[in-house]
């Protein structure tokens, strides 16, 4: 299988699909103000790792079975939405100074890489990408092992050189404000932003149980 023309095209497509603002970018913008780089990266990992999960379910030829979960994602979704308001209120009412956002540097990467792969695995505009317009850009049913590590290779090495700017902007911006208000006034933005990414996540899972009901 000639894989060339069906690289670019799907990189061309995930690339455009990643830029576009949604519950993913506004969740690692917030991080990323909220907290620091290196949090951020984890968060990104995340996201990464649930696109690479939505790809191989897609190689797989699992669509169909995941319509029949349906249900499991719409309570990843709630959780995944609860969560990040869990993180909004934690942002919102911190009176850390800076000294004290950098202590907990170490340990915040594992938290927040499950947090970034739990909104990838609920966000609605990767389950369309990978599961309804990946099999109009890829033959799935030809794609070998191999093609898929690559395929996995690629989506990580994109989502990074797309999203990374998101992180380190906002993390500039964080680093300028040293002052401990100026540091409040960061963190209720960042609260703002991922209580934003958190509520349009539980509004899509309501609007999928209404329709379920």
């Amino acid at each position: 299988m000639d894989m060339l023309a069906p690289l670019l095209t799907y990189s061309a497509a995930l690339a455009i699909a990643a830029v576009i603002p949604g519950p993913g970018v506004a969740a690692l913008v917030g991080q990323s103000l909220g907290s620091n780089l290196r949090s951020a990266f984890a968060f990104l990992a995340g996201l990464a790792l649930g696109d690479v999960t939505y790809l191989a379910v897609a190689v797989a030829g699992l669509a169909a079975i995941a319509k029949l979960f349906a249900g499991v994602f719409i309570v990843i979704k709630c959780l995944s939405g609860l969560y990040l308001l869990y993180i909004a209120y934690s942002f919102w009412t911190s009176r850390a100074g800076l000294a004290k956002v950098q202590s907990t540097r170490e340990r915040t990467g594992f938290r927040a890489f499950a947090a970034g792969y739990a909104i990838t695995l609920s966000n609605p505009k990767t389950v369309v990408f990978y599961l309804a317009l990946l099999p109009s850009v890829l033959d799935l049913g030809r794609v070998s092992t191999t093609q898929w590590a690559a395929l996995s290779i690629l989506t990580v090495l994109i989502l990074f050189a797309v999203l990374s700017p998101y992180a380190v902007l906002a993390n500039r911006a964080r680093a300028m404000m040293t002052r401990p208000a100026a540091l409040v006034r960061l963190n209720r933005v960042a609260a703002g932003i991922i209580g934003a990414a958190g509520g349009v996540i539980l509004g899509e899972a309501a609007r999928q149980i209404f329709r379920r009901a």
